[in-house]
């Protein structure tokens, strides 16, 4: 019997430094989990999603996912996917385009995987939309673009950095209850930067508090902001 691994995701003894900045982490994410990274700005939670995903190195640790120490490997060799604030969306190309760069950068897709791209436009509400470029989408149709590309990834760990923080509340909402439904369907673990506390009680279970140079160990949302630690309390 194959018992699956409870830790999806082990930084060991990680370490960052540039510049005077640094950063250290040692702790372990639950596979499955939702986990708001928060924290004062500069503090490093950007930094932090970058060396899981591999678009910076650690001066010295390691990088583990599913059991995988994938720390020398590049980002597009990692079991990991990224949506960032501006969604990352390529103004020359049409949404079924930009989500199927997900599948294959040179956008030759089979029937199966043309199968994939549909499924995903349609469950991120983009149904219609296909064949339009991005410029004419709004904030929140973008936003959904970039989700999409992270569903035909297919991915078990999804970083989050701020995607939705150009939208409105309304919109936000909508968004945030969206991946919330996807994290659960696809069993995805998240990792979520964010400075609103209301987004971070409304879908992680877990937080990551970033600051005086150091990512701490996940603990319980409701028991953090119950009694947050002085960086945190300082910042909120």
């Amino acid at each position: 019997m194959i018992v699956e691994e409870k830790q999806i995701l082990t930084l060991e003894n990680l370490y960052y430094s540039i510049n005077g900045f640094e950063l250290a982490a040692d702790f372990q994410v639950p596979r499955g989990s939702k986990v708001a990274v928060i924290g004062p700005s500069g503090s490093g939670k950007s930094t932090l999603l970058s060396l899981i995903a591999g678009f910076v190195s650690p001066n010295k640790g390691k990088v583990i996912i599913d059991n995988h120490d994938v720390s020398e490997q590049k980002p597009n060799e990692r079991y990991v996917t990224s949506i960032f604030q501006d969604g990352n969306l390529f103004p020359h190309l049409t949404v079924e385009q930009n989500i199927g760069l997900g599948i294959s950068p040179s956008l030759k897709l089979n029937d199966l995987q043309l199968e994939i791209l549909n499924k995903a436009i349609v469950r991120v509400g983009l149904s219609g939309f296909a064949k339009r470029s991005p410029g004419t989408l709004s904030g929140g149709q973008q936003s959904r673009v970039s989700l999409a590309r992270s569903l035909v990834r297919d991915h078990p760990i999804l970083l989050l950095d701020e995607p939705f923080s150009a939208l409105g509340p309304s919109l936000k909402s909508d968004m945030l209850n969206l991946v919330n439904e996807i994290a659960d369907e696809k069993k995805l673990t998240l990792l979520f930067v964010s400075h609103e506390p209301q987004d971070v009680r409304k879908i992680c279970n877990l937080s990551i508090v970033v600051g005086d140079g150091c990512a701490f160990p996940p603990i319980e949302t409701r028991e953090l902001f119950k009694n947050p630690p002085k960086v945190l309390k300082d910042y909120l």
